[in-house]
């Protein structure tokens, strides 16, 4: 889980990261746009453009107006002033503004610039800021030269408000000076007059003459106006501008570029997010393939190489940052490694303990059988004439060898039904003092044991459990004679029935000769023979492995410790069961 969370917080975060990034990029994109679009527009209007942008940056504070650097630049390299007047036409703030100008100014001086747009020689664009709780008037002046140039040239030259015949010539070469031209249009825009480097025959718009005006960056020349109330015929003078460039400009061409831009630079950024991931990710999936294939052909404790250790661990042990992500699976490797190992030494070992359980167990069956087929060899020879005490020697010992042959048999059916999980059984409730205590007895009872004292300890009430009697008393019995086998004449075998909890405890222990940590290590194990003794054990070394699934198939558990030379303890518990 705690993997499980660290992904999904991992990948969600970066995912989130990458959004937030792209988020950014996006509106830096957006922003440079509107600031591109914003100076394309200025540069189109200037300077009649760049008074709204000189009111929004600059800052008044307790009734004093600071215009920015930047601004501050641009009016000195263009020779501009700008003046800002507050509500009672104080001057609040100035830069570069001449010194005979006024520091205050009144309503009738305000009104005239706002109308005339001129003011002591100066040409003067106005805004009125009412973003603020009180509103500020803005001008910004400058010396328009062109325009003086056409009143003057309009005095000398005009009459009745065209060019006069005589003084045609003159005009053209004051025209060729300034590499100039005029045109005189009438009401209607059409031109009656034309003279200058470039002679113009196209009527003008009505628009056209407020164009050039309010949008001068447009074109390529400085226009100049004059309109003569007397005539009503208007003088325009077209001047070249000296190293600038006429400004084309489309919104819609801007919003498609900055598309196209955006496009490409997400793109690029998808495209470098991928192989950087691609790259991240895929060390880790290789060094885990590689891990994988060396376990496919059974390399298990080479998990790294050293090449590949150093890159995943740093010096110190810890896992380096470009697999921490992947501790976890580093670990689970590891300990899946070490699990795969361990487990093919355990096979290694039981294909050990089955080669040398069929030595042992082909032994056991070859023994009875050979005294089955001396015995009846010789009763089949004929030739001995066998007394009646004889023969029932000689069958008494058939009986026994045989009967023996057929536990071993009996064993092998229970362990495979038992592994299997179909042993026949009916549980029922049974009362487990009276249970073991009846077992104990059949041993206590039995003349061949007499040498073997047998004790039993009862719970103080009565203890019921879900139990199939007859299986029961299979795996008490394969516990007793185990105790009985493998220790010496007088060991005395305890028996002991108690409650713990939800549980009912059983404990059939010994004061023998004990077991080896080998031996209890592997006690359980099928086709285990060990003994605490040096001579050779008899049987199939299943009969603790069958005790330990008739005590699981019971819903119980069995454990054992053991000391050697101070004897054995077997605990078995099983839950409770109704009465």
């Amino acid at each position: 889980m705690s993997l499980r969370r660290r992904l999904a917080l991992h990948f969600s975060l970066q995912f989130i990261s990458i959004m937030v990034f792209v988020g950014i990029i996006s509106l830096v994109l957006l922003f440079a746009l509107l600031m591109h679009v914003n100076r394309e527009e200025m540069k189109q209007n200037f300077p009649e453009g760049a008074v709204e942008n000189i009111a929004i940056d600059t800052q008044i504070e307790e009734n004093k107006a600071t215009i920015s650097d930047a601004w501050k630049h641009q009016l000195e390299e263009r020779n501009l002033w700008v003046q800002v007047v507050d509500m009672e036409g104080d001057v609040i703030g100035s830069e570069n503004t001449p010194e005979f100008l006024p520091d205050s100014y009144s309503v009738s001086e305000i009104l005239q610039i706002e109308k005339t747009n001129q003011y002591e020689g100066f040409y003067v664009y106005s805004q009125v800021d009412t973003t603020f709780e009180k509103p500020y008037f803005y001008m910004l002046g400058y010396e328009n030269n062109e325009q003086e140039s056409l009143q003057h040239l309009f005095s000398l030259y005009s009459s009745n408000g065209r060019i006069s015949g005589e003084n045609l010539k003159q005009l053209e070469r004051e025209l060729e000076k300034m590499e100039g031209s005029i045109q005189v249009i009438n009401q209607e825009g059409k031109v009656v007059q034309s003279t200058g480097s470039e002679k113009m025959k196209e009527d003008y718009k009505p628009l056209d003459v407020l164009v050039r005006t309010t949008s001068p960056g447009k074109f390529e020349t400085h226009t100049a106006i004059f309109m003569d109330p007397k005539s009503n015929l208007t003088w325009i003078l077209h001047t070249p501008k000296q190293g600038a460039e006429p400004v084309t400009f489309s919104i819609l061409t801007e919003i498609v570029r900055l598309i196209i831009i955006l496009g490409v630079v997400l793109l690029t950024l998808t495209l470098g997010i991928s192989f950087w991931q691609g790259f991240r990710y895929s060390q880790p999936l290789l060094l885990f393939t590689s891990w994988l294939e060396r376990m496919g052909y059974g390399n298990y404790g080479e998990v790294l190489t050293e090449k590949e250790r150093k890159k995943v661990f740093k010096k110190n042990g810890k896992v380096r940052l470009k697999y921490k992500l992947y501790k976890e699976v580093i670990g689970a490797f590891y300990e899946m490694a070490e699990k795969l190992s361990a487990a093919d030494k355990e096979r290694d070992r039981l294909e050990k303990t089955r080669e040398e359980w069929m030595t042992g167990i082909s032994h056991d069956l070859r023994t009875p059988l050979s005294t089955i087929q001396g015995y009846a060899h010789l009763l089949e020879s004929g030739q001995y004439h066998w007394t009646e005490e004889e023969l029932q020697d000689m069958g008494r010992m058939i009986r026994e060898k045989g009967d023996y042959m057929t536990d071993l048999i009996e064993d092998f059916s229970l362990a495979f039904q038992l592994q299997n999980q179909s042993l026949p059984h009916q549980m029922k409730p049974a009362e487990l003092n009276e249970l073991v205590r009846g077992i104990m007895l059949k041993f206590a009872n039995d003349l061949t044991l007499e040498d073997v004292p047998f004790n039993f300890k009862s719970a103080n009430s009565k203890i019921y459990i879900q139990a199939d009697i007859r299986w029961f008393e299979r795996m008490l019995d394969n516990l007793i004679y185990n105790c009985i086998k493998h220790n010496p004449k007088g060991t005395s075998i305890n028996a002991s029935v108690s409650r713990q909890g939800e549980s009912a405890i059983v404990t059939i222990s010994d004061n023998g000769a004990g077991m080896d940590e080998e031996t209890v290590q592997h006690l359980f194990d099928r086709y285990f023979r060990g003994t605490s003794t040096d001579e050779q054990t008899e049987g199939a070394g299943l009969g603790m492995s069958i005790a330990r699934a008739i005590a699981e198939l019971h819903g119980g558990s069995i454990h054992v410790s053991s000391v050697k030379h101070s004897g054995t303890v077997f605990r078995l518990e099983f839950p409770l069961g109704g009465e």
